[in-house]
């Protein structure tokens, strides 16, 4: 009998209560329901067992956002093995770090191929296999096959709530990526508070916009609204596209989305491009793993007519740490990323003491929902794991009514001459500009304060803004202390795959590009 505190407990018992229901849809061409799902799950177990794939064994898995893919990646869960979702786009020096560190057993890929990935595979000795929808039955192939496949063998499976099912990276933007295990509980537990927070039944429906190799999307829009009963649809192309979106949306009655600040962006400059003729009718718009500017949130309500609530999450808490609720269970607050959900949460000083109401301090939180520690690295885990509390390296504190305000990271503050000054503020300010598309705020070295603040703005489309223009914004709008001293025009900026603009590499590209009159685009 499979625990409900597992995620393929919960699963289960979503295929028993609701097999009739659509499950997952690709491409306007596909449709599964909860019930067959579940069969081809543990179809693809089968298979997986008979390669000799069991407990604790690492697959890695590097696709789009395919139906192979959730399924697979619902399969290695289900054999009581660990799954390591790898974007396809790393080099082979990334896949090398990843495969092993991961300490992975075998490599599953689409039949379509990705050299980087089986390059890596081959040096390391890792096995290779594809896998591949085949025939009528729409079940998983997977090739070369190797032994017998019996479903008698998955039905003697349980999953238990220790196993470790999901290992990921974390984005390392300020440092080294760390290896995240994730058991069955910390799924569980997480895709249970995201159900009750956004209140997700089988009446609902999303399409997924971010990739499927990452916490956000993986568990926040797929996992969790398949336990609720709930549809998902991935995109024709296998990922974001803005000219299908609102497409794809109005045919698969889509009641919510949620997306990265960097999308929201992109879907809020369609409309004002090319506005849809009408747009359907949402409870809610989530915004999530990066800071969304009140500017931003309140244009998308105006434009879309749906709550934009923001959340706060991470890969050790297995994603979900606080959002922002419905309208109907209370207010949302612009600049908050909202209450604690599921778990507990304090404002710490250095010292391990708990700080007031309005005081900053770091975030430390604890749950069933976070990770025990990361894989191979007791430094981290030591610094990690402190006074009983996991230490999430954000700044911020709690107001009267119990939202939370993040400040910044740690490592991204800026302290200039003892001043510390939040880049998520500068960058709100330098978003809410009507002629600024995106923005970001950075410290350099300074002889003078120690660090002083830059900036790097992507001008809107057909704009005409200089530096000046943004400085003077800036004046109007920041304490003197905080307007950037230099601003860089650009018309791209370093991103994580989810979307995330990545603060430290901006830094240490416009430093090196100080001394000269023209800045070169990124990775030129």
């Amino acid at each position: 009998m499979e625990s409900s505190l597992s995620l393929t407990g919960l699963l289960k018992k979503t295929a028993s209560e609701f097999p009739d229901r659509r499950a997952l849809s690709a491409s306007r061409k596909f449709d599964l329901t909860h019930s067959r799902l579940n069969e081809l799950v543990d179809h693809a177990a089968s298979l997986l067992i008979a390669s000799g794939i069991g407990h604790n064994d690492v697959v890695a898995l590097t696709f789009p956002n395919t139906v192979e893919y959730v399924v697979v990646f619902l399969a290695v869960i289900r054999c009581r093995a660990v799954a390591a979702p790898l974007n396809a786009a790393y080099t082979a020096e990334e896949f090398e770090f990843y495969l092993s560190d991961s300490e992975s057993k075998l490599l599953i890929t689409p039949t379509e191929r990705i050299p980087a990935a089986e390059s890596a595979a081959a040096k390391l000795g890792i096995r290779r296999v594809t896998a591949a929808l085949s025939g009528a039955d729409s079940l998983v192939a997977i090739s070369p096959a190797i032994g017998e496949p019996s479903l008698e063998s998955v039905a003697k499976l349980a999953n238990d709530p220790s196993d470790v099912a999901l290992f990921l990276h974390t984005s390392g933007t300020t440092s080294r990526p760390k290896g995240v295990p994730l058991t069955q509980l910390n799924l569980a537990s997480s895709v249970q508070n995201i159900k009750s927070v956004y209140k997700l039944t089988e009446s609902d429906s999303t399409v997924i916009v971010l990739p499927l190799f990452h916490v956000h999307g993986l568990i926040a829009a797929l996992l969790s609204s398949l336990v609720a009963g709930a549809a998902v649809a991935l995109p024709a192309a296998g990922r974001f596209s803005a000219s299908t979106f609102w497409s794809d949306m109005t045919a698969y009655n889509a009641t919510w989305y949620t997306a990265v600040p960097t999308i929201h962006q992109i879907i809020l400059d369609r409309h004002v491009s090319k506005p849809e003729a009408a747009y359907p009718k949402l409870r809610f718009i989530r915004s999530c793993s990066a800071s969304l500017a009140p500017t931003i949130l309140a244009r998308l309500e105006e434009s879309f007519g749906a709550p934009v609530l923001e959340a706060y999450a991470m890969t050790e808490a297995s994603h979900l740490m606080a959002s922002n609720p419905l309208p109907e269970d209370g207010a949302h607050k612009a600049g908050s990323v909202g209450k604690p959900v599921g778990q507990e949460m304090v404002i710490l000083d250095e010292n391990g003491s708990a700080q007031a109401a309005g005081v900053s301090g770091e975030v430390c939180i604890r749950g069933p929902n976070v990770t025990k520690g990361y894989k191979h690295n007791p430094e981290a885990n030591k610094s990690a794991f402190k006074f009983g509390w996991f230490h999430t390296g954000d700044v911020g504190f709690v107001d009267e009514d119990g939202y939370l305000h993040l400040v910044g990271r740690i490592k991204e503050l800026i302290n200039r001459g003892g001043e510390k000054i939040s880049p998520i503020e500068v960058d709100a300010v330098l978003l809410s500009h009507p002629d600024i598309a995106q923005a970001v705020a950075f410290g350099v070295p300074d002889d003078k304060y120690g660090e002083e603040i830059n900036c790097a703005v992507i001008p809107r489309e057909g704009a005409d803004i200089d530096g000046a223009e943004v400085l003077r914004f800036c004046k109007k709008n920041l304490a003197t202390f905080k307007v950037p001293k230099k601003v860089f025009l650009t018309d791209s900026l370093p991103k994580t795959a989810t979307g995330k603009i990545q603060r430290r590499i901006v830094a240490e590209h416009f430093l090196a590009q100080i001394s000269t009159a023209k800045v070169p685009k990124f990775g030129a």
